[in-house]
């Protein structure tokens, strides 16, 4: 098997985890697995830099002399809100070369900014998804994702993104039982897909200022397969149906459906993974009703099956 090398880009300002994250993973996959990845970090100059917590990193060499790698990274941080345009200018020239170019969290800010995102769809941290896009047109930014492959390019969210996106990554070069080992390892769950939100429901909403909202957010989130209609919901609330789905949206930001929908969708996802129970049990108990229903709505916001899901992301030790 060839060797592959990583090679981390480093600068003042980055965000450490986006950095180490990936780095013990592809460590973790090189102890494993001896003689698969080569780990190189490296600053434009070779100096140390001081990440956005205060941590100095050494890097081994710069840039300068930095052979062209198998897989290019990227990290985000505060100091790509302001880029060095020597560090540009070096992804510009030189991220073309790389077999594989992968950036974590606002990292997808510098590879754009090098021109190498233009047609691409790619995700990035969600407080700077706006911003990424109104900078870039040529660019299609979704926000929701974890990660996402466009070709050879990776992209990730925010921080611990990095890690699921490396995981990917290693199962991808070096089959699902050395990525599990890794995962083991650092005991993270190697079954985030890359089309999983960023948010849970309950995060990716506003929570509700006033006390009944609130409380209907807890009961849809604790009662998924009870009847959920607006004029259930409302009943609840002791509001007018019109009233409490206008009031819902506007202190939550999202609908009652589509929160239920979310809900719902996320119960099911952790009683396939975590259960054993049935397509059909889990179908009813998260609120679908049906095997069909509950499948209809996999499809679409995930683009897999339940069963397909199921085999992809349940730990074995699972029975």
């Amino acid at each position: 098997m060839p060797q592959r090398t990583v090679l981390v880009v480093l600068f003042d300002g980055v965000q450490s985890l986006d950095v180490t994250g990936p780095l013990e993973v592809f460590a973790g996959a090189e102890r494993h697995t001896p003689g698969t990845y080569r780990i190189r970090t490296a600053s434009l100059d070779g100096a140390p830099v001081r990440t956005s917590s205060g941590l100095t990193l050494v890097p081994d060499g710069s840039l300068t002399g930095a052979p062209a790698p198998h897989t290019l990274l990227v990290p985000g941080g505060e100091g790509t809100r302001e880029p060095d345009p020597e560090l540009t200018a070096w992804l510009r020239a030189h991220g073309p070369r790389a077999r594989r170019l992968v950036s974590v969290c606002t990292g997808a800010i510098l590879l754009a900014g090098a021109g190498l995102l233009d047609g691409r769809r790619v995700t990035t941290h969600w407080s700077y998804c706006a911003k990424l896009a109104r900078d870039h047109p040529a660019v299609t930014v979704d926000p929701d994702p974890v990660y996402v492959r466009d070709g050879h390019v990776f992209t990730s969210a925010g921080v611990t993104a990095g890690i699921d996106l490396a995981l990917a990554l290693a199962e991808e070069d070096l089959g699902r039982d050395t990525a599990l080992t890794v995962a083991r390892h650092l005991v993270v769950f190697l079954r985030r897909p890359g089309n999983q939100a960023q948010f849970s429901a309950q995060l990716a909403a506003q929570t509700a200022r006033r006390d009944p909202l609130r409380e209907v957010q807890r009961w849809i989130t604790e009662h998924p397969a009870d009847d959920l209609s607006v004029e259930a919901l409302a009943a609840r609330a002791r509001l007018s149906p019109r009233h409490f789905a206008r009031a819902f949206r506007e202190e939550t930001g999202t609908t009652p459906g589509r929160y239920v929908d979310r809900v719902r969708l996320e119960h099911a996802r952790r009683l396939l993974e975590d259960t054993a129970d049935g397509v059909e049990e889990i179908s009813r108990a998260s609120g679908y009703g049906t095997p069909e229903a509950m499948r209809r709505a996999f499809v679409k916001a995930l683009g897999t099956p339940p069963a397909e899901y199921r085999r992809r992301f349940r730990p074995a030790s699972v029975h």
